[in-house]
């Protein structure tokens, strides 16, 4: 059965120095975030309850921003909005710091290791180290469930006070089947629930794990998935996350997990708590993706362009709101008002309105000195976009690219010794490639398997060209091992490949690599034309400008998208 989500209690009235665009744009990101990141802008304006012309302004701002696209009727959220939970991530420390521990123990135990934090009455997750099993751990970073539903939310609520205990009842009573937390599975109607007082079974447990220093959880979430969590404090004692081992009971019990996973676990919160207590790292420079990469001095100059561009679509006020929380990041976790408006090129009055709204609607919290994120942060959009795969990420770039040219535009990874179409978009020609996502082909027989290649070490250029059957797959290239080996150096010099009617008669194409943010070749993409059109000098100065911007904005969604989250091919 199929429950909606309870309405929200009212929230307190909003300050003064709000800024109500930004909290008008705030309003429509959460709602493009719990409708899955995809919906039509007429349902954005039902549910919002916004005028559409204000919806359209918010979209249009947050679409030059590159956090959201529209495509035809429909908003869809786009990588770039995921530097604003990476802005959480970083001020954090905790994937940076513990991450690698984290993923240290997934490995040791073969089991699937989160962290998470305490976000009000619930639990949401920072980093995920999962098992590929045919049953695993489909918990995403970002994704928020309920305290009580889970092994570190019992660790979290011994330090509720009376208030926040009275919140979590609250919540309880207005949504009994947790249908306002879409990570989980409904709980079961309050009927078929025991008799025994849900606040009693939670504070039991509570009581049990304190005791213990850690906490079970015997299938809360669903059935057959069991898990145990241990604290992780800093070096004043405060739990500042938690490490749980998940594992299923096909593999083992609930009676068993503990057994099996505390002395390792033990060991890594341990560690977990050194790293933590270790000096921390000095500040990074602020990531200012918000703005196209512009430092904090250029940003004014990036809202008078973008406000010149767009007229009154393009909402000023909204962006520097949401510019904000990218100054916070690694060794920049407590900031003053000062030094937020210094990182952002905002002006002292204007940041602290930014500021002062953000902390209304709980993105921020602050002692009256120095402000912080919350977790909360990571409600916008970031569960959702952090499942992205490379093709999805790269299809909008190939669709505007083939706009653009007016040819088939692809996407191939490196597959052994030949290249496989991960992504791809055809143009509407009467004669046109026809190439089906999965095809493969002898990479050094193709544009883009040429442009692999080229982002390889050279001995493994090498090793591999050693074991490939050279035979005339082609029409007329080198079969020619050290021919094919200076082709590849070429390419790598270039930063190109191209290939004239050797796949295929009358088939040319030219191929660029990506990049991900490590500077490693992950990808390439070409676009294919036929050849009787122009000659190859010509179809590489037409072709190879908009082919390489779309790499470079591939790789800049793929830079911020990478950053805490693997990226998988397919």
């Amino acid at each position: 059965m199929t429950h909606p989500a309870p309405a929200a209690p009212p929230s307190p009235a909003a300050p003064p120095e709000a800024v109500g665009p930004l909290i008008r744009c705030l309003t429509v990101l959460r709602e493009l975030s719990a409708g899955g990141g995809r919906q039509a802008v007429g349902d954005l304006v039902r549910s919002t309850g916004l005028a559409r012309s204000t919806v359209d302004r918010v979209l249009s701002t947050l679409a030059r921003l590159g956090h959201v696209r529209v495509e035809g009727r429909d908003a869809v959220l786009a990588p770039r909005l995921l530097e604003l939970g990476n802005a959480y991530l970083a001020a954090s420390g905790l994937p940076d710091r513990l991450g690698p521990l984290a993923d240290r123990l997934a490995d040791e135990l073969d089991e699937s290791v989160s962290l998470a934090v305490p976000d009000g009455d619930g639990v949401r997750f920072v980093h995920q180290a999962t098992r590929r099993r045919a049953m695993s751990l489909a918990f995403r970073i970002g994704d928020l469930l309920p305290a009580e539903r889970g092994a570190p939310g019992a660790l979290f609520a011994d330090a509720w006070d009376a208030a926040d205990w009275e919140r979590w009842r609250r919540r309880r009573a207005a949504d009994p089947t947790d249908a306002g937390f879409p990570a989980v599975p409904p709980r079961p109607d309050a009927e078929a629930e025991s008799a025994t007082s849900p606040t009693a079974v939670f504070k039991s447990r509570v009581d049990t794990a304190r005791r213990a220093g850690w906490s079970l959880d015997d299938q809360l979430i669903e059935p057959g998935l069991v898990a145990v969590a241990m604290p992780v404090r800093d070096p004043a004692g405060r739990i500042v996350c938690a490490v749980s081992v998940v594992s299923h009971t096909s593999r083992l019990s609930a009676a068993e997990l503990p057994g099996a996973v505390l002395p390792r676990l033990r060991d890594t919160v341990t560690a977990m708590e050194l790293a933590l207590a270790a000096p921390q790292p000095a500040p990074s420079a602020p990531e200012s993706g918000a703005a196209e990469g512009a430092s904090a001095s250029s940003h004014a100059s990036w809202m008078r362009a973008s406000k010149q561009e767009l007229g009154p679509e393009f909402v000023e006020s909204m962006a520097r709101g949401l510019i904000t929380l990218t100054a916070f990041g690694a060794g920049r976790a407590a900031l003053p008002l000062t030094a937020v408006a210094e990182a952002t090129g905002l002006a002292r009055a204007t940041a602290r309105r930014a500021l002062i709204t953000l902390e209304h609607l709980g993105y921020l919290t602050s002692d009256g000195k120095l402000f912080r994120l919350t977790p909360k942060v990571l409600e916008l959009g970031f569960a959702h976009l952090s499942g992205l795969t490379l093709p999805a990420i790269a299809q909008p770039h190939l669709a505007a690219l083939v706009e653009r040219v007016q040819d088939s535009a692809s996407m191939a990874v490196l597959s052994g010794d030949d290249i496989q179409y991960v992504a791809r978009v055809p143009t509407v020609r009467i004669m046109s490639v026809n190439i089906t996502l999965g095809t493969r082909f002898p990479a050094y027989a193709t544009s883009m398997g040429r442009v692999l290649l080229a982002g390889l070490p050279p001995a493994e250029v090498s090793a591999r060209l050693s074991l490939t059957d050279l035979r005339p797959f082609t029409r007329h290239t080198v079969t020619d091992e050290e021919a094919l080996l200076g082709i590849v150096r070429q390419a790598r010099a270039d930063g190109y490949a191209l290939v004239d009617e050797e796949l295929e008669e009358g088939l040319r194409s030219l191929a660029v690599p990506v990049r991900d943010r490590t500077g490693e070749v992950v990808a390439a993409v070409n676009v294919s034309t036929h050849a009787g059109r122009t000659t190859p000098a010509a179809t590489r100065d037409a072709l190879f400008p908009a082919l390489r911007e779309t790499a470079t904005a591939i790789e800049a969604d793929l830079a911020v998208a990478g950053r805490y989250v693997r990226i998988p091919v397919l």
